[in-house]
């Protein structure tokens, strides 16, 4: 049978404050990571909103259909 380790509470709580903090470094960590993996995301929304905001539609559509009204 295995032996119970016996733990006092000075032990325990300063385990419980080591876990607490790489926990937390592991959160921030994982944070970073996120944010720079949404990097690609977040530039293609700007460029398709800045395409839009330039007036892009319109001017791909008017040169769209004098393309097709010349054929």
């Amino acid at each position: 049978m295995a032996k119970v380790e016996e733990r006092t509470t000075e032990q325990v709580r300063r385990e419980i404050d080591l876990e607490r903090e790489q926990l937390a470094t592991a959160l921030d960590s994982l944070r970073g990571e996120f944010r720079t993996a949404r990097l690609p995301l977040a530039a293609a929304a700007a460029l398709g909103a800045g395409f839009v905001l330039a007036g892009g539609i319109g001017a791909t559509a008017r040169l769209l259909f004098r393309r097709a009204r010349e054929r």
